[in-house]
């Protein structure tokens, strides 16, 4: 089988995925009697798929994710008011596609960092372009923007993200100037791009979280119209995962 001539013409085109499969698929080939044709279109299934691969990897080193959650890894034993059905919707990534939000609640210790991570990761497979930020880190981040004069390249590139998730939202009041920015952004964004945020604290206690009450009803009105809000609850699963571990090394 002479191989090697198409494995020089796929790494000189850059057809990475074909090099990696064209020998396996044409031991396939003659092993199952394909079509050529049949046999075409697995190898450019194999570059696709390669390519696919190769741009969630990407997507997802961009989006500087904190931790390695996937969607496989969501304990389902413990109860935390999250039903399989509603956990397969969100990985359909249906609010994304309708250009909602997404905004998941829930006391400490709940999973509600894993969960925005592992969707995120799975809009990074989808091709969708994501960023992760801490909210604390990314207001400290807005003014080092702004004191460098840039702020308005910051948000242009902000509203070019699919997606931006926002963990730890609503941790403490923000200043008159942090909820500028944020309405900046969200009024950017709005109807064209989606978030994904997370917080201890339900919609409705945000707006006691700024001084100036209209922008406070425009920030919040602009995150949760149109949004889906998933409210996690039950024991702290981080908890149990401690004392877990403590019993098996005691």
């Amino acid at each position: 089988m002479m191989i090697e001539p198409i494995h020089n013409l796929a790494h000189e085109l850059r057809l990475f995925g074909i090099h990696g499969s064209a020998e396996r698929r044409c031991q396939q080939a003659f092993a199952e009697n394909l079509h050529p044709s049949e046999l075409l279109r697995l190898v450019l299934e194999d570059e696709r798929d390669r390519r696919k691969e190769m741009t969630a990897k990407r997507l997802a080193t961009r989006a500087k994710f904190r931790t390695n959650a996937a969607m496989e890894d969501w304990d389902f034993s413990a109860k935390r008011n999250l039903t399989k059905a509603k956990f397969k919707e969100l990985a359909l990534l249906n609010f994304y596609y309708l250009k909602q939000n997404l905004i998941i609640v829930g006391k400490t210790g709940l999973g509600k960092t894993h969960l925005a991570i592992s969707i995120g990761k799975k809009l990074c497979a989808e091709g969708i372009t994501t960023a992760f930020y801490s909210t604390n880190l990314f207001l400290e981040e807005v003014q080092s923007e702004k004191a460098a004069g840039r702020y308005l390249k910051m948000i242009a590139r902000l509203k070019k993200i699919n997606v931006l998730i926002f963990d730890d939202f609503a941790l403490r009041r923000y200043t008159h100037e942090e909820a500028n920015v944020i309405i900046d952004l969200l009024e950017e964004r709005y109807q064209s791009a989606s978030s994904i945020i997370r917080s201890q604290v339900s919609p409705a206690g945000w707006r006691d979280l700024f001084d100036d009450s209209v922008i406070s009803e425009a920030i919040c009105d602009r995150l949760v119209n149109p949004s889906q809000i998933v409210e996690l609850d039950g024991d702290s699963y981080r908890k149990n995962i401690k004392s877990i571990d403590t019993r098996k090394t005691s």
